[in-house]
């Protein structure tokens, strides 16, 4: 499931270029490919990623499955911009509801906090697979003059197959809510209350921020490149890519062998630097930093998701997972949005990077804070 919604959502910088000059689009309106999914998932997140744990995992992930892929299909009846775009809306509800429910799986097949975090790494290694996969079948169907629409019918193809393949999986059992437990809305909303949901979250949003300014604007921040590395820097993200799907598959591995707040601070530290470096160095040096800061990436999110949901019980992890997904995709929509505006007002788009660069400082500072006082140790041991 992660491959195949990965493949859509992170080729939309392929697909971009082509609808501004398919459709005659501003980049303002063509980023809606962008930030259209991610609000939708955002409240998607929140306002029904309590069906994980009132409706059960198998059904919200069946019922997300179901919606994504007849957004899908529908593509192929699509010849205006806006119709495409309310596809994506729905596609975006369509990933809040069966990821949260997907999320909630993890932790009912993990039989620890570490195990969790090991499994979360190895699942959105996966992701990064699918990150490679969907930028690369587009540039091969434009290559062969095909539209970039039949991305979106490969993942409702596969889609199909992973409903069937759902719907035959024996779900492990899980303590249904008592009586008392309402499970609603009312209920996810006040997990913002909680300083483990409201904590990690924050984190996660930082993180967010620094790595989607990587694959939204590093090729643009590279169009000024004029050294002997042109090759690299052509497919500079096709190596942050790689570099981050690695890592996430190596992160399983190091978990076993160190204590994850202390990667934490070492990972986020490089990432840091590799953000103050290029800000510093310009294209010179941010042709080797940037996509390098995709190893040291790679390990954050599984890891902080994994954490902030381990702090609840299992019959709460829907909930919980839709209140940290909706801060993913808020980060993920508003980040990449703040840069441009910095770029639009001050004339070049490193002004951005000077804020990815203060984005990064800041979650490398919190997770030092985290790896010195370990707030929510008691709460993971429990």
């Amino acid at each position: 499931m992660f491959t195949m919604f990965a493949m859509t959502t992170d080729a939309v910088g392929v697909i971009i270029p082509v609808i501004i000059k398919e459709f005659g689009l501003s980049l303002t309106q063509a980023s809606a490919f962008h930030y259209a999914p991610m609000i939708a998932i955002a409240l998607s997140g929140i306002a029904l990623g309590f069906l994980a744990d009132r409706i059960g995992r198998k059904y919200t992930i069946l019922l997300g499955l179901s919606l994504f892929a007849l957004a899908c299909f529908l593509f192929a009846l699509g010849k205006q911009f806006e119709f495409f775009v309310t596809l994506l809306l729905v596609s975006g509800c369509a990933i809040g509801i069966f990821k949260t429910g997907a999320l909630a799986l993890i932790g009912d097949i993990s039989h620890s906090t570490q195990e969790h975090t090991r499994t979360m790494n190895t699942v959105e290694g996966f992701f990064g697979v699918g990150a490679i996969i969907g930028p690369a079948l587009v540039a091969y169907l434009l290559a062969e003059g095909i539209s970039w629409t039949y991305l979106y019918l490969v993942a409702g193809g596969i889609c199909v197959l992973l409903m069937l393949i759902a719907s035959r999986v024996r779900y492990p059992h899980t303590r249904p809510p008592s009586d008392a437990e309402k499970i609603d809305l009312s209920r996810t909303l006040t997990m913002l209350r909680n300083p483990f949901a409201l904590g990690f979250s924050a984190l996660i949003a930082l993180y967010v921020a620094s790595e989607v300014a990587i694959y939204v604007w590093m090729p643009t921040f590279l169009q000024d490149y004029q050294g002997d590395w042109t090759g690299l820097a052509a497919y500079a993200l096709t190596i942050f890519f790689v570099l981050r799907a690695s890592g996430r598959f190596l992160g399983a591995w190091i978990l076993l062998r160190f204590e994850w707040s202390t990667i934490m601070v070492l990972f986020s530290s490089c990432i840091f630097l590799c953000f103050l470096g290029s800000a510093i160095g310009g294209p010179t040096i941010a042709v080797f930093l940037l996509p390098l800061s995709g190893i040291f990436m790679s390990m954050i999110y599984p890891t902080l998701n994994s954490k902030g949901i381990s702090c609840f019980d299992k019959h709460e992890h829907g909930a919980v997972a839709g209140v940290i997904l909706f801060f993913t995709a808020v980060a993920a929509a508003l980040g990449p949005l703040l840069m441009g505006l910095i770029g639009d007002l001050l004339g070049h788009v490193k002004y951005g990077f000077y804020l990815a660069t203060g984005f990064s400082g800041c979650l490398c500072l919190a997770l030092i804070y985290n790896w010195r006082k370990k707030p929510a140790e008691l709460q993971l041991n429990r």
